[in-house]
């Protein structure tokens, strides 16, 4: 009986101390590369959204819709972003994969809020469902700690 709550309480720990990745970075089987925003936005509002990357002290706009900014030229039309669902904002890239920078810090902001990861080129992952899965909100960990405590009771 002992077990039961102790479990529980180690368990509701983990959760609790699990950090949502609110950016994520990825490439597309065609080696487009995809950033995830997951920056909760207002709803029944039109967010404002900004996708940049930096290397060094060097920062380049990529897509936005914010009024009196604009995208780099290079990138100008080489970019599409779409409102994910519950909340956030996903930009795909065409063709950038091999001129990435070697270490890169990927940046969003949405309506104000910003997020940003850095990833070296090398390390990018495939957006393939094992992926995304071992990147998401539910760390692998707790899942699988999740998965033997219910196997075993």
């Amino acid at each position: 009986m002992l077990k039961s709550p102790f479990v529980y309480g180690v368990l509701g720990v983990l959760l609790i101390s699990v950090k949502s990745e609110l950016i994520t970075v990825c490439v597309e089987d065609d080696d487009d590369l995809r950033v995830d925003c997951k920056v909760a936005s207002t709803p029944n509002k039109i967010n404002s959204y900004e996708f940049s990357w930096s290397s060094g002290n060097k920062q380049a706009l990529i897509n936005t819709n914010v009024s009196g900014s604009a995208a780099e030229a290079k990138f100008k039309g080489k970019s599409d972003v779409e409102e994910l669902d519950p909340h956030g904002y996903r930009m795909t890239l065409r063709g950038f994969r091999d001129s990435l920078p070697h270490n890169t810090t990927y940046l969003c902001k949405i309506s104000g809020v910003d997020a940003k990861i850095t990833v070296e080129r090398d390390q990018l992952v495939p957006c393939s469902a094992v992926s995304v899965f071992l990147k998401s909100s539910c760390s692998w960990m707790v899942c699988l700690l999740l998965f033997f405590y219910h196997t075993h009771s």
